[in-house]
């Protein structure tokens, strides 16, 4: 039995076909992108890279799929890595273990893809990913901002343009507006309200300057989200 079988049976061969010669490469492997990857993955797609420099920690227990006690300190495009040949054994992966920025971005960008997943948690890496993505005429979807969120029905799909309610999204397009972009990446994103009380500065983390608060359940749903734009935009699938 072929392990796309209920796959096939929803979108057809065609769909399969163009799923299995699509190369689609996911930037950032926490609670969004992680999950975002798998189901790309479980979709059939055929070509995978995977970017990301973090390691887990006991605080990603709480959201990021990769993230169990046997998983602690581990990388988390190791760990994703193995897991998703687990589920594909013939899946084409390339797993980079880094922190991507400046010219290694570019590097990576240069490369032929048929989708680009941002799903990197913060700004300016996020701003260079998008900006040289869409030079490279690669498609693009973005994660916004789920820390902070609860309601699962306040999560919207649009054109970046599009995008109002949360605060990334905000400081996101200022940027790329500077850069000349105002449209063409989709995004998913809450129009909820972020409490006060769900936020903290934090210290000594990369990257990081405030620490927000977030569910179980919000980044895999941002993920899945970012899943399905890919997948049907590859086969054609209308929204």
């Amino acid at each position: 039995m072929d392990w796309l079988e209920r796959t096939n049976l929803l979108i057809g061969d065609e769909a399969i076909e163009k799923l299995s010669k699509s190369h689609v490469l996911v930037v950032g492997l926490g609670g969004v992108g992680a999950y975002a990857a798998e189901q790309i993955c479980r979709s059939g797609v055929g070509q995978m890279t995977i970017v990301d420099g973090d390691d887990l920690h006991l605080t990603n227990l709480n959201r990021q799929l990769p993230a169990l006690n046997s998983t602690l300190g581990k990388p988390k495009a190791k760990v994703m890595g193995e897991r998703l040949l687990d589920i594909n054994p013939n899946l084409k992966l390339t797993v980079i273990q880094e922190y991507i920025r400046d010219e290694r971005m570019k590097e990576i960008i240069s490369q032929p893809y048929d989708y680009v997943v941002d799903a990197i948690d913060t700004l300016s890496p996020k701003v260079f990913l998008i900006y040289h993505s869409v030079n490279s005429n690669h498609r693009v979807v973005s994660s916004l901002g789920s820390g902070g969120k609860m309601n699962p029905l306040l999560v919207k799909i649009a054109d970046i343009d599009e995008s109002y309610g949360c605060p990334l999204g905000r400081m996101l397009r200022k940027r790329l507006h500077r850069l000349g972009i105002r449209s063409g990446v989709k995004v998913v994103f809450s129009t909820e309200e972020v409490p006060e009380n769900a936020m903290r500065p934090c210290e000594n983390e990369l990257n990081k300057k405030t620490t927000i608060g977030t569910i179980s359940y919000m980044p895999p749903l941002f993920g899945c989200a970012i899943a399905s734009i890919v997948i049907r935009d590859i086969i054609g699938k209308q929204y």
